[in-house]
């Protein structure tokens, strides 16, 4: 752990959550059900494990429920809660909630979501990159906004602009990723691919930048297993420009 570790997360900080996940849409039987399902997982024993439950309001009933649990699960529950209630991410007080719990508390995350990742790919991007540390900050900052699931258009966003830094040092301009095809394809050839693989990495960056476009500009709702696809192609991109780089 970090020097900002803690022991565990603060019952202030359990009880906040609670009292925003309460306002903003949990429901007595759906934090009943959540609770219960991790209760039964870690053989915990709860005190509010059906519904009607013998509590003042929802809020005290998830407190006390949450206290039961290991810090490490709490962070688990909290974020599954906080995923559920809002999957578009439309709803500012859970946002918020989120980005605490991540910001203060990440030590007690499991980064099953880095995992999910084709990890031959980000390792060997990250090697290639250690000559270029603007673009590698970038890059292993998107990596722990993934692992800890916030931020996904941030995500995206720094995805992109760390690609398109890349670039610009490699062939010593300062366009944008979307006019650098020409350049991408002769580049390549110079290195020895074929004209069909210099056509192949000028499309697949075009439809790369297209689709960066659409969420990244237009702030659309972002899907996971996209967001991994666009990691492992951004990680491809990497590995393969760098090694013609070097050939």
């Amino acid at each position: 752990m970090n020097s900002n570790s803690r022991l565990k997360i603060p019952t202030s900080f359990v009880s906040y959550a609670a009292t925003e996940m309460t306002n903003n849409g949990l429901t007595g039987p759906k934090l009943v059900e959540i609770t219960s399902s991790y209760a039964v997982d870690y053989s915990i024993d709860i005190p509010h494990a059906r519904y009607p439950f013998d509590s003042p309001n929802k809020r005290t009933a998830l407190l006390d429920n949450l206290l039961c649990f290991s810090p490490k699960q709490q962070y688990q529950i909290i974020r599954e809660m906080c995923d559920r209630l809002n999957p578009d991410g439309n709803v500012a007080a859970l946002v918020a909630l989120k980005v605490k719990l991540f910001n203060e508390y990440r030590d007690f995350a499991d980064l099953d979501n880095e995992d999910a990742i084709h990890s031959t790919l980000i390792i060997e991007a990250r090697h290639w990159l250690s000559e270029y540390p603007e673009t590698k900050k970038l890059f292993d900052e998107a990596l722990q906004k993934h692992a800890h699931g916030v931020f996904q258009r941030n995500t995206l966003d720094d995805l992109r602009l760390g690609l398109e830094i890349l670039i610009r040092q490699l062939f010593s301009n300062q366009k944008s990723l979307e006019n650098q095809m020409s350049a991408i394809g002769n580049f390549v050839k110079e290195k020895g691919g074929s004209p069909q693989l210099a056509n192949m990495f000028e499309k697949l960056v075009d439809y790369y930048t297209k689709y960066q476009n659409t969420y990244v500009k237009h702030d659309d709702a972002v899907v996971t297993a996209e967001v991994e696809f666009v990691f492992e192609l951004t990680s491809s991109f990497i590995k393969h420009f760098l090694r013609l780089k070097s050939a």
